[in-house]
């Protein structure tokens, strides 16, 4: 199975709106060139700027007539009733109304996870109740690849200040995955970087963001920033013999991009 993930769009409205949309738009229209074109698309959060209704509209906009399924994941930038509102109930939710569910795909099962924590630093949490429903969900179907997605990192990453508001409750994420040999790959976004750390006897990732990449900062007395390095995505390819990512750049590529 092929899943391209994507992140941290960032969609707003307004006179800052062009930039976050066109890159999203750029990198799904990167996605669709691909060949063998890959099964779905993961977007791990950080969907909307500031969780407003009318970003959410925005976003619609731009993913309503992409081909290929589509799972949203929510960021700590989410507001958790307005983008239910937007798309609970669709195929980008799971069809359900809630920001946690699962999609068997025939090769994997797709686990959503929400680790929005509404009034937070910019940390995230999952709570014991989502973690027994992880367990649960991944037990249920062990005899095929599982990726579990989640905003917030659940391992520190080594830039200070984004491990000072990763996942609260790594750890416990931690116990559940590695009861569960099957799942493939845990994949997070809130970094604006692509990062590969070893989790919980499996791999996880970051991916860079859509719009504008974090800086490289290493040292906790140097201030963090946003900085305009190539846009991309990471190509999972997922399957029961082993696991393969690559990272797909976008704005600075001469690859060939499909309008939709």
């Amino acid at each position: 199975m092929l899943i391209a993930q994507l992140s941290d769009p960032h969609v707003t409205t307004g006179v800052l709106a062009a930039e976050p949309a066109a890159g999203l738009h750029h990198a799904l229209s990167r996605v669709l060139a691909l060949r063998p074109r890959p099964d779905c698309v993961v977007i791990t959060g950080d969907l909307a700027a500031r969780g407003r209704p009318d970003e959410y509209a925005a976003l619609r906009e731009i993913i309503g007539r992409f081909p290929l399924p589509v799972h949203l994941v929510t960021g700590n930038h989410d507001d958790r009733e307005s983008l239910l509102d937007a798309f609970g109930g669709t195929p980008l939710l799971g069809g359900g109304f809630s920001a946690r569910y699962h999609v068997d795909h025939p090769e994997a099962t797709i686990v959503v996870l929400d680790s929005l924590m509404a009034g937070g630093d910019g940390a995230g949490c999952l709570g014991a109740e989502q973690l027994g429903w992880l367990d649960g969900v991944l037990a249920g179907r062990s005899d095929v690849p599982a990726v579990v997605c989640v905003h917030h990192p659940p391992a520190p990453i080594g830039i200070p200040f984004l491990d000072g508001i990763r996942l609260t409750d790594g750890d416990a994420l931690a116990e559940v995955v590695a009861r569960h040999p099957h799942v493939a790959r845990v994949l997070a976004g809130h970094v604006h970087r692509a990062v590969t750390v070893t989790f919980a006897g499996t791999v996880l990732t970051t991916a860079p963001s859509t719009w504008r990449q974090s800086s490289l900062t290493a040292s906790a007395d140097e201030q963090i920033g946003l900085v305009v390095e190539p846009t991309g995505f990471l190509l999972h390819k997922i399957a029961e013999t082993g696991s393969v990512t690559h990272l797909v750049q976008v704005s600075h590529a001469a690859g060939i991009s499909c309008p939709f």
